[in-house]
């Protein structure tokens, strides 16, 4: 019986989630994620600037908001995972924007665990076995 008891305890130890738990911080670049077909299809007519990107003099200012996707990442690359989540954040702020009467985002950086990441051409999405996730800051302006 304690044999059995040990088996079933090594078994759960061994399948458990935390075994194969993984958050992987990549680092990707935004511009080669911006040309593909995908990311035409998906996003919207909403400029989208990163970091201290230049754009025309803002006239109205909305305020920062924050978006935070998670997407299924089984049987995908960390790539492929990480370019899906980052199009569907983007998405969401332009959506946003829209909803607000603005349009455009401007000084995007990433905020993957509320850590700022700023860069005009890189954005940072957590990989996992199951999940990738994206979170992102931007302002929403009228220029």
């Amino acid at each position: 019986m304690k044999l059995l008891t040990l088996a079933c305890v090594l078994v759960a130890c061994l399948f458990s989630a935390n075994s194969f738990a993984r958050d992987d911080l990549q680092t990707l670049p935004v511009q080669a994620l911006l040309e593909t077909t995908k990311a035409k299809q998906a996003l919207l007519d909403i400029p989208l600037y990163f970091a201290d990107q230049s754009h025309n003099t803002i006239k109205k200012t909305y305020g920062e908001v924050i978006t935070n996707k998670k997407t299924n990442a089984f049987n995908k690359t960390d790539r492929e995972a990480c370019e899906w989540v980052m199009l569907s954040a983007l998405k969401a702020l332009q959506e946003r924007a829209v909803r607000e009467g603005m349009n455009a985002v401007v000084n995007i950086q990433s905020y993957y665990k509320k850590r700022e990441f700023v860069s005009q051409t890189e954005y940072q999405c957590g990989a996992g076995t199951f999940i990738a996730g994206v979170a992102l800051k931007g302002t929403l302006v009228k220029l």
